[in-house]
C-alpha cells in the first residue's frame, strides 16, 4: 500500500521548479485559445470572403471553407444584379409639334425662295426647254437645278429628311396603339395596313432625297423614274392614311383637330389626284407635241402636287398638338414603369 502523498503526486500534473500553479493554469488556457483560433480565424475569414451573405455562426469550424465554397457564388451573383430602381436622366426634351412645323414648312419655303430667286435672276436658265417654245412657269426641277438654288435646297430637303424619319415610325406607334378599339377580325389586316403605310412613307422619303440629289442636268433617265416613284409612293401613302384612319376611327367620336385632320387629307389627296391627272395631260403634249406653255401647265401641276404632299405631311399638327419628343437614360423596364405612371395628355 502506497503512501497517500504518492497517490497525490500520480493524479496531479508536477509544476516545474520554480513555477506556480498559476501560471501553469494560465498556460493551458493559453494552448486552449490558441488551439480554437485557428477555427475562428477560418470562419471570419470565410465570412468576409463570402460578402457576409451566409451564417457561419453555428457551423463547425472544420467545416467553414466547404460552407464557403458552397455559398460563395451565389453571393457574387447578388452582388452582380442591377439595384431595382436606377435614375432616369431627360437629356432633351422638345415640342413634338414645333418640330413637325419646322419639317413640314422647310421645303415649302425654301421652294417659294427658289421661284422667286431663280425667276427674277436667272430667267433664261430656267425657262430652257428642248422644244424651245414659250412658257411663262418653270418647272420645281429647273429652279433647283441652277446654282446657287441647287445648294439651298439640297441643304434644306436634308434638314427636312431628318425628322421625316423618326415621324414615320412615331405614326407606325400612334396606329399601333389604336389596335385595340377594333374587333379581333381586323386586327390582322389592320395592321398589316399600318405596315404598309411605314414602307410607303420610308419609300417616298428616300425617292425625295433622290431627286434632289439627283437633277434632271445630271442624269435625266434616273431623275425621271425617280420622280415616278415619288408621285407613286406619294399618292398610294395618302389613299393608305386615310382608308386607315377610317377603320380606327369608325364609330368613333373625334374632337375637332382630328376631325379636321381627316377632312383636309382627303382635300389634299383629291387635290393630288386631280393634278396628277393635269401633270401627265400637260407632260404628253409637251414632249411629244412641243405646244406653246404646255410645259407652264406641267410646272403648275408640279407645285400643285408639291404643295399638297407638303401640306399633307403638314395635317400631323392636329394628330400630335401636345406631344414631346424625349431623348432620355435608364433601364428599359423602369422607363416604361416611369412613364406609366405619368398623366397622358390627349
Amino acid at each position: 500500500m502506497l503512501p497517500s502523498n504518492m497517490k497525490k503526486s500520480n493524479s496531479t500534473t508536477t509544476a516545474p521548479a520554480g513555477t506556480s500553479p498559476a501560471t501553469t493554469a494560465s498556460a493551458d488556457s493559453v494552448a486552449t485559445t490558441s488551439t480554437a483560433a485557428p477555427a475562428s480565424a477560418a470562419a471570419s475569414n470565410a465570412r468576409s470572403n463570402s460578402g457576409e451573405c451566409g451564417d457561419f455562426a453555428a457551423a463547425p469550424a472544420y467545416d467553414a471553407s466547404k460552407q464557403q465554397q458552397e455559398l460563395t457564388p451565389s453571393c457574387k451573383e447578388q452582388k452582380l444584379q442591377p439595384p431595382d430602381e436606377q435614375p432616369i436622366a431627360i437629356h432633351y426634351l422638345a415640342s413634338f409639334h414645333e418640330i413637325c412645323v419646322v419639317t413640314a414648312l422647310l421645303p415649302l419655303v425654301t421652294l417659294f425662295t427658289c421661284f422667286v430667286t431663280a425667276y427674277v435672276f436667272q430667267y433664261d436658265d430656267v425657262h430652257e426647254t428642248h422644244c424651245r417654245v414659250y412658257n411663262i412657269i418653270p418647272s420645281i426641277s429647273a429652279i433647283t437645278g441652277v446654282s446657287p438654288q441647287r445648294y439651298f435646297w439640297r441643304f434644306s430637303i436634308a434638314l427636312h429628311i431628318g425628322p421625316r424619319i423618326p415621324i414615320a415610325f412615331v405614326y407606325k406607334n400612334y396606329y399601333r396603339a389604336q389596335l385595340n378599339r377594333l374587333a379581333p377580325s381586323l386586327v390582322p389586316k389592320t395592321s398589316w395596313l399600318i405596315t404598309l403605310i411605314l414602307v410607303l412613307n420610308c419609300i417616298e422619303i428616300a425617292a425625295l432625297g433622290g431627286v434632289t440629289y439627283i437633277s434632271n442636268r445630271e442624269n435625266y433617265p434616273v431623275h425621271e423614274r425617280i420622280f415616278i416613284t415619288f408621285m407613286v409612293c406619294s399618292l398610294c401613302y395618302m389613299l393608305a392614311t386615310i382608308k386607315l384612319n377610317s377603320i380606327l376611327n369608325a364609330r368613333q367620336t373625334l374632337n375637332a383637330q382630328q376631325l379636321q385632320s381627316i377632312k383636309w387629307k382627303k382635300i389634299l389627296f383629291v387635290a393630288s389626284i386631280l393634278s396628277t391627272i393635269g401633270l401627265l395631260v400637260f407632260f404628253a403634249k409637251h414632249r411629244f407635241y412641243c405646244h406653246d406653255l404646255a410645259f407652264s401647265w406641267f410646272a403648275f401641276f408640279e407645285y400643285l402636287i408639291a404643295i399638297a404632299n407638303m401640306l399633307f405631311h403638314f395635317t400631323i399638327i392636329w394628330d400630335f398638338p401636345s406631344q414631346y419628343m424625349l431623348i432620355v437614360q435608364g433601364p428599359r423596364e423602369n422607363l416604361t414603369q416611369y412613364l406609366g405612371t405619368k398623366p397622358k395628355v390627349n
